[in-house]
């Protein structure tokens, strides 16, 4: 069964973020967007890629309003220690959340059962705590912040722009769509 349009369960988990150790619940993340973006484990060797990307462009994701929750089933002290010791992560400042009970990655359906783990799952979540975007890596694959970042803006556009659609390759001030019966086989 798919999450889109479902409501995030509820979820309360420690977090390394600055310096600091801070807790993070689905009501501390209401009305705002949010993206989860789950990973296997800390000190490995895809996850710094990606969460190095995503911090390269968390001023973009921060001036569009939104906040980005990296996750894995690691604890925040291991976060901590990999923020530390890595050149990649010590650029991280968005919070990295702690799931060593794995109930982040069961609610999202990312848990690997059998290797305590989580796949590479991306969610946007908008203000009302419903995701709205999902994607689910096989854990060899990487992803992309410039695509996620277009995501985000599609999902802002279409929530701000009730009835428009964006099309594929879609990018902030490009034309939408506004389905209708004259638009069928026509595009």
């Amino acid at each position: 069964m798919s999450l889109i349009n479902t409501q995030i369960l509820p979820f309360k988990s420690q977090a390394y973020v600055n310096g600091e150790f801070k807790e993070y619940t689905n009501e501390s993340i209401a009305g705002k967007w949010a993206v989860f973006v789950f990973y296997p484990a800390d000190f490995t060797f895809v996850c710094p890629t990606e969460l190095e990307d995503l911090a390269n462009h968390y001023d973009e994701f921060k001036k569009m309003g939104v906040e980005v929750f990296s996750v894995s089933t690691d604890t925040h002290f291991t976060h901590k220690a990999w923020h530390d010791t890595s050149e990649a992560i010590g650029k991280v400042q968005y919070p990295m959340l702690a799931d060593p009970t794995q109930q982040l990655s069961r609610n999202f359906q990312v848990l690997i059962e059998e290797e305590g783990m989580a796949l590479r799952g991306t969610f946007v979540v908008n203000p009302d705590g419903v995701i709205k975007a999902m994607e689910v890596h096989d854990n060899g694959i990487g992803r992309d912040a410039k695509e996620l970042l277009r995501k985000v803006k599609a999902a802002q556009y279409i929530a701000k722009n009730p009835g428009e659609v964006c099309p594929a390759k879609w990018e902030e001030g490009a034309k939408t769509l506004t389905p209708s019966l004259d638009l069928v086989g026509k595009i």
